[in-house]
């Protein structure tokens, strides 16, 4: 067993103060001393807000929000991107309280590992990877599919088109070429020192909120026009209207046999359920927040790791609900061109409702630019899945314990946690190979694959996640444990209290949150492949559906028995908890400088008045403050 990390204190005579953080994610505790292991802190608050951002950003609500809507009608579609949105906030929450106070390389995996059972933590990690590089493998498929952008004749004829063809000349190129062109670009944005990654990344996000933005406000300008209904909210009236009526479980088998449809009550609830899995995949990316952590440069004075949990979900949630209920009002549900990337997986802008919107409204520059910005929005996912996954496969090559002890094993795992000018390479190269399996979704059945892939890369996010909130519930009661020990001096500076001003993130019912978190991603988790039951049986489906349960099962089963031996006798469990660890405190109350900018002492996004009245500082701490949660 690897020895536990130590830590590295703040000394009041030294000459140059050093970091809170715990050893492990400073240095990793590797033998050989001529390689370089660490990675190196030059993220800055910005950089992780907009690296976020446009990790979330892909391809799942532009391609997926119209099949949302065909699934639970305008209305609900609404009311499931709030609801998934809920779920993925508490999550963020409580990774983000845990990653603040405790900084720790791979805090995804490491936290289980400490809190839960080390066998537990070791799963997540391999789990969390593998999502990652499939994730990257379905938006290449994902991006491959946009250049096949080409709007039937027949479509265009049906909502009174009166322009020529829209569509791309490159419908006819081969889709692997796409795939390897973007797959050697992203791999090439990753080799970048992380200080210009995270600028590339913040211009890239920028550009995504200002696009997400902009096309809220054509959808809602185009609703405002009225130009083909009289009734601004038509697409809920009749014959449509605010729900879905049925939900059609499985197609007919063979021409003489009737699909399997579910109506009424059952139909609506049907097509919601299912709805909320894709909604799943087109906001994860959250937790690259806190596993961005051991690259922030400054977590005491910046609060990063707080104002950027807050910052993502307040965006993601607004956004993507606005942005589905505007369009919701320009496209109905049973649009021809949804209905068929909804129920045979139409491929490709044609299927995005977004741009269904434009062309229902006879407009023709924007269809061609919305697919343009598509390919874009997915490149940056793709990169950044790359990204989250090298980050990930380092942060666990670092953990001597998961791997085996074999000689062959142990050389790969050297390599893939040496850096080089704070990049990992070797675990960037492992991660970027995995993206040649979208070259096998290259078919004529690319748009199913993708979905496969897509609800793949979901359930094994969700298995963490549900794991993360277990592991909070654990977390939450052995810092108030440690809080009220006399003998513990992290306790008597406050490190482990959550009402201490020192504390650096904090969030009200957060026991109650993280339990709502760890229901709502079970529940989804355990029922997302529910269709699969309902004869025939299709085993394709069951193994998209529930493989990743089966090798998180699988994998923890196999750390706990090679540790533990075979003999139940023997078992027990090993969770070292808060052990090894000290709190980063944040700077505050009199030790806090003044604000440059409003001269007044104040934690980062907290409003605070230095005077009463209207006065010149107190204008200052306004506009900071927005500035904050803006930028």
């Amino acid at each position: 067993m690897s020895k536990v990390p130590t830590v590295r204190r703040n000394s009041g005579s030294s000459d140059r103060p050093e970091s809170l953080r715990p050893e492990s994610i400073m240095t990793t505790g590797s033998d050989d001393a001529t390689h370089e292991t660490n990675l190196r802190e030059e993220l800055k608050e910005r950089h992780v807000n907009m690296l976020a951002f446009s990790t979330v950003l892909g391809l799942g609500l532009f391609f997926g929000g119209g099949k949302i809507i065909v699934l639970a009608g305008p209305g609900l579609a609404v009311i499931a991107y709030i609801l998934i949105g809920t779920v993925l906030w508490t999550t963020m929450a409580t990774v983000g309280e845990m990653t603040a106070l405790f900084p720790v390389r791979g805090p995804l995996f490491e936290f289980p590992r400490r809190f839960l059972d080390e066998s537990i933590g070791f799963a997540c990690a391999w789990l969390m990877w593998f999502s990652y590089v499939i994730a990257l493998a379905s938006q290449l498929q994902a991006i491959a599919s946009v250049f096949q952008f080409q709007v039937a004749k027949e479509y265009l004829d049906e909502v009174g088109w009166p322009h020529g063809p829209v569509g791309w000349s490159t419908h006819a190129t081969s889709s692997a070429v796409w795939v390897g062109i973007f797959l050697i670009i992203m791999g090439a944005v990753n080799l970048l020192p992380v200080r210009w990654y995270g600028r590339f990344e913040y211009v890239c996000g920028c550009l995504k909120i200002m696009f997400l933005v902009g096309l809220i406000m054509f959808n809602t300008i185009l609703n405002a026009q009225k130009r083909f209904h009289t009734s601004r909210f038509w697409t809920y009236d009749s014959p449509y209207s605010f729900a879905s009526k049925n939900y059609t479980v499985r197609d007919g088998v063979n021409k003489s046999s009737d699909p399997l449809v579910y109506e009424g009550s059952l139909g609506t609830f049907a097509g919601t359920w299912s709805g909320m899995t894709l909604i799943f995949f087109s906001m994860m990316g959250f937790e690259v927040i806190a596993i961005s952590a051991a690259e922030n440069k400054d977590l005491k004075n910046s609060e990063t790791i707080k104002v950027a949990s807050r910052k993502i979900s307040l965006r993601v949630m607004l956004l993507y609900t606005l942005a589905i209920f505007t369009v919701g009002l320009n496209v109905p549900a049973d649009d021809p061109n949804l209905l068929r990337a909804a129920r045979s997986g139409l491929s490709g802008g044609q299927g995005s409702v977004f741009i269904l919107s434009a062309i229902r409204n006879h407009l023709r520059f924007w269809p061609g630019f919305f697919n343009g910005f598509f390919a874009f929005s997915s490149t940056s996912t793709g990169i950044n899945n790359i990204y989250c996954a090298s980050r990930s496969l380092h942060a666990l090559a670092s953990t001597h314990d998961a791997w085996p002890r074999w000689t062959p094993v142990q050389a790969v795992r050297a390599r893939l946690e040496r850096t080089y000018h704070g990049v990992p390479y070797g675990a960037v190269f492992v991660s970027w190979v995995f993206g040649f399996l979208a070259f096998t979704a290259v078919s004529s059945k690319a748009a199913d694959n993708l979905d496969k892939m897509a609800t793949n890369s979901t359930i094994s996010m969700l298995i963490v996640y549900a794991v993360n909130n277990a592991s909070y519930l654990v977390f939450y009661r052995a810092i108030n444990a440690a809080a009220g020990r006399s003998d513990d001096p992290e306790a008597r500076k406050g490190g482990f209290k959550r009402g201490a001003p020192e504390y650096p993130y904090k969030s009200s019912g957060q026991w109650m949150r993280a339990t709502y978190g760890l229901v709502a991603t079970s529940i989804l988790a355990l029922f997302n492949g529910w269709k699969t039951f309902v004869p025939p049986f299709d085993t394709k489906t069951f193994v998209a559906d529930y493989i990743s349960l089966v090798l998180f099962f699988a994998l923890s089963t196999m750390y706990f028995l090679g540790r533990n031996g075979l003999n139940p006798a023997n078992w027990q469990r090993n969770a070292t908890k808060l052990h090894g660890l000290a709190p980063t405190m944040v700077i505050s109350g009199a030790n806090r400088p003044l604000c440059g900018f409003c001269d007044t002492k104040h934690r980062r996004g907290q409003l605070r008045l230095p005077d009463r009245g209207l006065t010149v500082r107190n204008s200052k701490a306004v506009v900071e403050w927005l500035g904050v949660w803006i930028k």
